[in-house]
């Protein structure tokens, strides 16, 4: 399905096709029938119900087939693609529910090196992150509720990082942390990458298993600046724009697979002599969930446009697609253990493994509610402009 936006007020083009060309299509069809092979839900139901944090196997798997490597320039050993491939490639991973930790080593750690490192730093992680040697992630949070400079506590004194962050995803597993500090002099922050040989961890328990989840603990570790002395929480910014498109694509492509296991099993459900799929109640849950779902792709591609091509308008679309994906999900997953009735509330059934998905992505980056404030302080701030 193409998606046309009439865009008068920002190009010179009355409209724009923001439809995916055919070689990006051409790596859907092949994501999609890898992951369909390698990531069943019974793959994501493994990680949940047993010890291990993530699919290890297919962490491999993935690294060989580049997709770590999408958008890291080949100087640093990477595809150099667009994050038209990388939004490819997020939504076939959020369609399969993947249990590794792509978005927090990709989405995060990826952009702020390739944003804010040093060349020396980035030839030194970027080709680890490339092949899969390492995993990087980011730490911003330190107590419950939004954070703020005001609320960070954790302190560079010399190079040295002494604090706590709490539900770092993918603490337990990963080989370096970039995280965010209050300077030592002054109120401004920064970003420090601490190895994990630096730090303990703690897991912690979230209602999404196959997406672990840590607290760490530092004292006085070892840390190198990254970027700007004093510019962490607008480097933390920058990044959760782009990653807040990246992680809108992995809701859409949940939101795509809850929807088709909703229709598949209201049309072969039958309850009176006819498919529930034919009585009202279960057409207008179908229906929603799928506007929902148009509105939020559609504002996707607007928000990889605008990431790829880092225009201005990245910090409002990014805050759009990602309201819009958090509903969009959130409502298809709930419809759908509805859709199913009472059997879809039983441990058996895989609707729980797209709720539990939707409810954690939905907290990734910010709640929604802190969305949609970036959201209206966005729109604020181009209306001002204009």
């Amino acid at each position: 399905m193409s998606f046309i936006f009439r865009t008068e007020s920002l190009l010179n083009t009355s409209f724009l096709n923001f439809e995916f060309s055919k070689e990006q299509e051409l790596l859907r069809e092949q994501a999609r029938a890898f992951l369909i092979q390698q990531c069943p839900t019974a793959a994501v139901r493994k990680i949940l119900e047993g010890n291990e944090p993530f699919d290890k196997d297919l962490w491999r798997k993935i690294a060989d087939l580049g997709w770590l490597a999408t958008v890291i320039p080949e100087e640093y050993g990477g595809l150099g693609l667009s994050y038209y491939e990388l939004a490819v490639i997020a939504e076939e991973l959020g369609r399969a529910l993947a249990p590794i930790p792509f978005s927090s080593s990709v989405y995060l750690a990826t952009e702020l090196l390739l944003r804010n490192g040093t060349p020396e730093q980035r030839r030194e992680w970027l080709p680890k992150i490339a092949t899969g040697e390492v995993i990087g992630t980011l730490a911003v949070a330190e107590d419950i509720g939004r954070p703020t400079p005001q609320t960070i506590h954790t302190v560079a004194r010399n190079g040295s990082i002494s604090g706590r962050k709490i539900a770092v995803p993918d603490g337990d597993v990963v080989d370096f942390v970039i995280v965010l500090v209050r300077c030592e002099h002054g109120n401004g922050t920064s970003l420090y990458l601490v190895e994990s040989n630096d730090f303990s961890h703690e897991v912690v328990a979230t209602i999404d298993p196959s997406r672990s989840h840590a607290n760490l603990e530092f004292k006085d570790s070892c840390g190198e600046l990254i970027g700007a002395d004093g510019f962490g929480w607008e480097m933390v910014n920058d990044v959760f724009d782009r990653a807040a498109v990246l992680f809108a694509w992995e809701q859409v492509g949940g939101t795509q697979s809850t929807l088709d296991q909703a229709t598949d099993y209201a049309k072969s459900r039958y309850a009176f002599g006819r498919p529930i799929g034919s009585f009202q109640a279960i057409k207008y849950k179908l229906a929603n969930m799928y506007v929902k779902h148009t509105l939020a792709r559609s504002n996707c591609y607007y928000g990889t446009w605008t990431l790829a091509g880092d225009h201005a308008d990245l910090r409002l679309a990014a805050a759009t697609c990602r309201v819009s994906a958090i509903q969009a999900f959130h409502y298809a997953s709930k419809e759908n253990i509805q859709t199913h009735g009472g059997m879809g509330f039983t441990w058996e059934f895989d609707c729980q493994l797209y709720y539990r998905r939707a409810k954690l992505l939905a907290l990734n980056l910010g709640s929604e509610h802190w969305w949609q404030d970036r959201l209206i302080t966005a729109h604020e701030q181009r209306n001002q402009a204009a």
